[in-house]
């Protein structure tokens, strides 16, 4: 089987377990259209990402999220940046990644979205980069998110680069996208998300578990949160 039947084998056994909402997702996202709001939410979610099961984000990333206003706006967090903190570890105990999220929050507040978003489009894994707690994975990990064509070298992708015989993760991706005319940031999901489908699920949080997030959210926060 060459990578791009492979690749084909595994969009088709994708969208038969449901993922063509996500395949589609990646496929429409621009980095011209990206907002304030859209960058620290795709921020969060690589930062949180980064050395965790993605499932295990995921079921926690809504709470995370009401933490962080919603990601509304760097300003409210940096002004808040105590309280979100104190209010996210109730659902995730690491206080390194939320304080990595204000950092960034207070980077982009400082400089403004707007400069900061153009120094992105000029170089993007470059100014990504500048941000905490974002090194040379996880930046090509936010900017493929964010729409730009990258494929990010994870275990999974690193694993079929050496199965196939490639050099690089971004030549097997770039070669597949040639021949299929998919982009290179949706070559790479598909192919990490029929990896990651093959790995043991964690598991879900009880009710019991549930209620507590729900009150210390509230406690802390004043925010009723639905989970």
């Amino acid at each position: 089987m060459t990578p791009t039947e492979y690749y084909l084998d595994a969009r088709n056994r994708l969208l038969d377990l449901g993922y063509a909402a996500e395949i589609e997702w990646q496929a429409h996202q621009c980095p011209s259209r990206v907002s304030e709001t859209e960058f620290l939410r795709e921020a969060a979610w690589v930062i949180y990402c980064s050395g965790f099961k993605e499932e295990v984000v995921r079921r926690r990333f809504d709470y995370l999220s009401l933490c962080f206003f919603d990601w509304a706006s760097s300003i409210d967090i940096v002004d808040n940046q105590e309280k979100c903190v104190c209010a996210a570890m109730q659902g995730l105990a690491n206080e390194r990644k939320h304080n990595a999220i204000v950092g960034v929050a207070e980077h982009i507040a400082s400089h403004s979205f707007e400069n900061f978003w153009e120094c992105v489009l000029e170089s993007p894994q470059e100014a990504i980069q500048s941000l905490p707690y974002l090194g040379p994975v996880t930046s090509i990990h936010l900017a493929k998110n964010l729409g730009f064509a990258m494929a990010k070298p994870d275990r999974h992708l690193v694993q079929l680069r050496d199965r196939f015989g490639y050099g690089g993760v971004d030549d097997m991706c770039q070669e597949i996208a040639s021949e299929t005319g998919h982009s290179i940031q949706v070559v790479d999901l598909v192919l990490w998300r029929y990896m990651e489908r093959r790995e043991p699920t964690p598991r879900s949080l009880g009710e019991s578990e549930h209620s507590l997030l729900r009150a210390d959210i509230r406690w802390t926060t004043g925010y009723a949160l639905t989970l």
